[in-house]
């Protein structure tokens, strides 16, 4: 199985872990419904989990079936940069009800490390992350606004598999 079946199952072990449920948990609470081996081969990514088992595992554990997804939602094809390097120079030319909230962002992350070379700075794709919570956007939606203001270079975008 891919990276996304194990992100998949990762997450449906969070839930079920945050639930204090162990496999045998699940199969008890369920009356047997889900099997303790059934649900630990889909939490490894060993067995592919239809839509429709999904919805009812969601439903069994009292969760929208988003929160089951990795990351809360469908990847949208455009993911984040893995490296992130921001132009401050760049960012600093555009205007601040643009940036601002990324200027504030970089500002912050400046003062905490001491580092104050000005020209670029390099964060984590977990910043990111939250930058697209802020700017109201996916990750991907971000990494192209970004790269769209030049506060990005165009080899910031992810490779896409076709």
């Amino acid at each position: 199985m891919g990276d996304y079946a194990k992100a998949l199952g990762g997450k449906l072990r969070a839930i079920r872990q945050q639930q204090g449920l162990s496999l045998h948990g699940v199969e008890q609470k369920s009356g047997g419904r889900w099997k303790a081996v059934v649900v630990g081969s889909y939490e490894r990514g060993d067995r592919a989990v239809t839509v429709q088992k999904l919805a009812e595992l969601a439903d069994f554990y009292g969760v929208p079936v988003a929160e089951l997804l990795p990351e809360g939602r469908v990847p949208s094809g455009a993911e984040p940069a893995t490296k992130v390097v921001i132009n401050l120079e760049r960012l600093q030319q555009l205007p601040a009800e643009k940036v601002g909230p990324l200027a504030r962002y970089a500002a912050t992350i400046q003062s905490q490390r001491g580092d104050y070379n000005g020209k670029v700075l390099s964060i984590r794709t977990e910043d990111l992350r939250s930058l697209a919570i802020i700017y109201d956007m996916t990750p991907g939606e971000l990494t192209e606004q970004l790269i769209d203001w030049g506060v990005l270079p165009p080899e910031a975008r992810p490779a896409r598999e076709e």
